[in-house]
């Protein structure tokens, strides 16, 4: 019978066995292509910065890195993909807000938990909502739109349900006591799209995504979902200037792994996406898309913050009484 030392000492060197397999395994890795899953429409948002990211990873890696779209479900289609991969570092998301904290509290079954089926690795960037309205339409203020939406019945577009898009809308009808039907899309540019024929007259759109349609006035901004003026719309009022204090309407961007994925494999892809993010270069991108870079902190600091996240947007989803059910 083995003694308790002797069964200490082959745990001990099992350990040991399985870390340093783990390590010499991370040194190897990437040895194969990657894939970047992002759960929306090609062109948005997320879809602009993962193709960035994956270009950057593949140029280091010396490996191809393939960004694939995957849509619908609100975004729970295209993260479970993630969810169910191997974890073996070689299936990320490119995540936000949504998938990584605000479905959690959105639907009452998740076929993944955003806790333990995924590992966000860094935050890349933040992106401000800013209101707009088809330019043919009435609506050229916050007092306007409430307003029309207390004449008549309307509907408003989003980047889809659970989308921070969704939320911040359907808390701001909470604040300013109207209703509009939503119209989920899969994604922010198909949304847009039909803004601007005229198809919905309104929605909240990201900046980066927008940007470029309002300065040619094929949409009309009404206001920044923010505490202050955007810095690319010196023009257009701010939430707060609006009456919608601490309103603070923005969503992040991050990279995630499959959850169990090894830990220096982890490391690996944490350290060098930090390093992108941190470059003069990916800041100038960010910055002229109106967006702001993220500062990740480490692995550890980064569940903090999604733990954080998962209540913080429980209780937006709570006050504005949003649900995907």
């Amino acid at each position: 019978m083995m003694s308790n030392r002797m069964a200490r000492s082959a745990l001990a060197a099992a350990v040991f066995a399985i870390a340093a397999g783990s390590a010499a395994w991370a040194q190897d890795y990437p040895s194969r292509s990657l894939t970047i899953v992002v759960p929306y429409a090609a062109g948005g948002t997320l879809d602009t910065v993962a193709r960035y990211i994956g270009n950057s990873l593949s140029e280091k890696f010396g490996k191809p890195v393939l960004v694939e779209n995957r849509t619908g479900g609100g975004t729970v289609i295209g993260t479970n993909v993630v969810a169910k991969a191997a974890p073996d570092g070689y299936t990320l998301l490119m995540g936000s807000s949504t998938p990584l904290a605000i479905n959690d509290s959105l639907y009452k079954k998740l076929p993944y938990d955003p806790k333990t089926d995924l590992k966000l690795l860094a935050l890349v960037a933040a992106s401000p909502l800013v209101m707009v309205v088809n330019p043919a339409s009435p609506i050229r203020s916050y007092a306007d739109l409430i307003a029309e939406a207390k004449a008549k019945p309307m509907s408003y577009a989003s980047a889809g349900i659970g989308s921070p898009h969704h939320l911040f809308m359907e808390l701001m009808m909470s604040i300013a006591g109207i209703h509009m039907t939503h119209i989920p899309y899969r994604g922010t540019l198909p949304a847009l799209t039909d803004v601007v024929a005229g198809q919905l007259p309104v929605m909240f759109c990201d900046l980066i995504s927008g940007l470029e349609l309002m300065k040619a006035g094929k949409v009309r901004p009404i206001f920044a979902g923010t505490s202050a003026r955007l810095p690319v719309l010196p023009d257009v009022p701010s939430a707060a200037e609006v009456g919608l204090s601490n309103f603070n309407a923005a969503s992040w961007l991050g990279i995630a792994v499959t959850g169990g994925t090894p830990l220096p494999v982890q490391s690996k892809l944490h350290d060098e996406i930090i390093a992108i993010v941190k470059s003069e270069a990916f800041k100038s991108t960010v910055d002229k898309l109106g967006m702001t870079t993220m500062h990740s902190g480490s692995l550890e600091e980064l569940d903090a913050f999604v733990k954080t996240e998962i209540v913080r947007w429980g209780e937006v989803v709570r006050v504005s009484g949003a649900t995907a059910e």
